[in-house]
């Protein structure tokens, strides 16, 4: 039961994307807090915790209440929001990001930004939205200072959380949305660049397997619009997959 992409839409507002480039300013740059986990437990320990509560959680309101209140992530103590999820759980599309920016950090939902609004576009051209079937998170909950990519540690005691979220909501398929949550989900070396365009399949650890496709991040797309022909290229495989999925 698939939808019919709206091309001219797609193209339009690919084309219409403007290049921005939102850097950090340059005191953010100067001085990034150190940040240090709650506690004296390692990373690992604090992995096995966030394992035994997220196998605890039967609902998507107890998965969130659960992260939110989990002292692993150093990058807790310098954001102001824990930010989870935005959109329907049970959703047959599952979008996953890296994490949140500024805006999202300040209204607690993930891609609301201007990467965000380039996004909703982007799905709502194959017939997709958040408020209605689209489920939309990231492989990190909390912003890092000063904007910079989560570090290793950082997406390791999220991931227990990242899986339960996908055992719980069942999607039929899986984007994720650009280099650091294809990596990171994926545990590959290869760049988006080469990830994107295909389909893998990812198992998590209760055993609930579901097809996965990487796609170019909005915030790309936004300082690189030459590269639109990719990601309608991402969109394309997308909506064929899903009407595959869902018929």
């Amino acid at each position: 039961m698939g939808v019919t992409v709206d091309e001219p839409l797609v193209e339009a507002l690919l084309a219409a994307a403007p290049a921005v480039v939102e850097a950090p300013a340059a005191a953010e740059k100067a001085e990034i807090p150190v940040v240090r986990r709650r506690g004296a437990r390692s990373v690992s320990e604090w992995i096995r915790e966030a394992e035994r509560i997220a196998a605890g959680c039967a609902s998507m309101d107890a998965l969130a209440r659960a992260i939110d209140e989990f002292g692993g992530s150093p990058l807790k103590a310098t954001c102001e929001n824990t930010v989870v999820y935005d959109g329907i759980p049970g959703a047959s599309l599952m979008v996953i990001g890296e994490g949140p920016g500024a805006e999202e950090d300040r209204q607690g939902k993930p891609f609301v930004g201007k990467a965000g609004q380039l996004l909703d576009k982007m799905l709502a051209a194959i017939g997709r939205r958040r408020t209605e079937n689209a489920l939309i998170s990231n492989v990190n909950y909390w912003r890092p200072p000063g904007n910079r990519n989560p570090e290793i540690d950082e997406l390791a005691v999220c991931r227990p959380f990242v899986d339960r979220m996908i055992e719980i909501a069942c999607p039929k398929l899986i984007v994720a949305a650009g280099g650091v949550p294809a990596v990171s989900l994926l545990n590959s070396r290869d760049g988006i660049m080469k990830l994107r365009g295909n389909e893998y399949t990812y198992t998590t650890p209760g055993g609930y397997t579901v097809p996965l496709i990487p796609m170019l991040h909005p915030a790309y797309l936004l300082r690189r619009p030459q590269d639109k022909s990719r990601a309608w290229r991402d969109l394309l495989l997308m909506e064929k997959r899903l009407g595959e999925l869902e018929a």
